[in-house]
C-alpha cells in the first residue's frame, strides 16, 4: 500500500493539469431555478442532519443503539452532501469549473468511502431492528454498547480501505484525453472514459465492489426483514405490531431510496451508460436521500418527535 501511495504521490508532482467538472446545470433559467433548489435541499439537509446529531445526543430516551447507529447514518449524511455541493455551488456561482487532480482525488477518496461506510451501516440498523424485534431478550447482549461500536469503526474501515484502492489505482493511471469530466463531481466511473489505456480490469473490481458493498448488503436487509415481518405477524399486539411494522417500513424506505439508484448506476455495462442518467440518478444518492433520511425518521418516528418536544420544553424552561 505504501508503495502504491508513493506511487500516487510521484503522478500528482507529474501532472499539474487540471480535471474540469462539466456540473449538473445548464447555463439558463431553468438551470438556475434546479441549482436554487438544490441548495435549498443542501440546506435542509445540513438542517436536519445536524438535527437528529444534536438531539440523539441532548435526549436520553434516545441512547439506545438503534438511535446511536441513526445518529451515525446523519453524520454520515452531512459528510457526504457537503462533499459533493458545496464545490458543485461553488463552480456554478464563479463559472470556473476546474478542480485539481489532489482536490479531486481528496473528493473521490472521501465520496467513496462515506458511499461504502452508509451501504454497512445501514446493513448494521437492520441487523438491530432485527435482534430487537426477533430476539428481544437476547437484545441487550447482542447490541450492547461495544457491539455497536465495533459496527461503526468497521464500517469506517470498510469504506475507507475500499476507497483507497479505487482512488489509488483511478489516480494513478495515464489521461491523455479531455481532462473534462462530464459530471458535478470527480466519480471514478466518469473519470476513466478519459483515461488513454484499457480499463476494464478497474470496470471488474467496480462491479466485485458494488457487490460487496451494495448487493450482499441488500440481500442481508431483505432477509433480515423477510423474518421481521413473519415475526411482526406472529405478534399477539396490536399496538406492538403497528410499531415494529412502522419501524421497518422507514428503514426500508431509507434502504430504497439509496441503493436502488446506486445499484443501477454502477452495475450497468458502460454501453449502457449515458452520462446525463448518471448525474440525475447521482443526485438521488448525493443529494436527496441526505435530505430525507432525517426527515422520514423524524416525522415518522414518535420517540423522535417526543425527544423534540422534551429538548424544547428544557431550553425554553431554562430561558425563563
Amino acid at each position: 500500500m505504501c508503495l502504491s501511495l508513493g506511487k500516487l504521490m510521484e503522478n500528482i508532482n507529474q501532472t499539474s493539469t487540471d480535471f474540469f467538472l462539466l456540473g449538473l446545470f445548464p447555463p439558463s433559467r431553468i438551470g438556475l431555478f434546479f441549482f436554487i433548489l438544490i441548495v435549498f435541499t443542501f440546506l435542509m439537509a445540513l438542517f436536519g442532519n445536524l438535527s437528529m446529531i444534536i438531539l440523539i445526543l441532548l435526549d436520553t430516551h434516545l441512547h439506545t443503539p438503534m438511535y446511536f447507529l441513526l445518529s451515525q447514518l446523519s453524520f454520515m449524511d452531512l459528510n457526504f452532501i457537503s462533499t459533493i455541493v458545496p464545490k458543485m455551488a461553488s463552480d456554478y456561482l464563479s463559472g470556473n469549473k476546474s478542480i485539481s487532480f489532489i482536490g479531486c482525488g481528496v473528493q473521490s477518496f472521501f465520496f467513496i468511502t462515506l458511499a461504502s461506510a452508509e451501504g454497512l451501516i445501514l446493513v448494521s440498523m437492520a441487523y438491530d431492528r432485527y435482534v430487537a424485534i426477533c430476539f428481544p431478550l437476547h437484545y441487550p447482549i447482542r447490541m450492547s454498547k461495544t457491539v455497536c461500536v465495533l459496527m461503526i469503526t468497521g464500517s469506517w474501515i470498510m469504506g475507507s480501505i475500499n476507497s483507497c484502492a479505487h482512488t489509488v489505482y483511478a489516480f494513478g493511471i495515464p489521461y491523455c484525453r479531455s481532462r473534462a469530466i462530464n459530471h458535478f463531481f470527480c466519480d471514478v466511473p466518469a473519470m476513466l472514459t478519459l483515461a488513454c489505456m484499457d480499463t476494464w480490469v478497474y470496470e471488474y473490481t467496480v462491479f466485485v465492489s458494488i457487490a460487496l458493498f451494495l448487493v450482499f448488503p441488500f440481500i442481508c436487509i431483505a432477509c433480515s426483514y423477510g423474518q421481521v415481518l413473519l415475526a411482526i405477524c406472529r405478534m399477539q399486539s396490536t399496538e406492538g405490531r403497528r410499531k415494529a411494522y412502522l419501524t421497518c417500513s422507514t428503514h426500508l424506505t431509507v434502504v430504497t431510496f439509496y441503493y436502488a439508484p446506486f445499484a443501477y448506476t454502477y452495475l450497468r455495462p458502460r454501453s449502457f451508460r449515458s452520462p446525463t442518467e448518471d448525474k440525475v440518478l447521482a443526485v438521488f444518492y448525493t443529494i436527496l436521500t441526505p435530505m430525507l433520511n432525517p426527515i422520514i425518521y423524524s416525522l415518522r418516528n414518535k420517540e423522535v418527535t417526543g425527544a423534540m418536544r422534551r429538548v424544547i420544553q428544557r431550553f425554553c424552561s431554562v430561558e425563563t
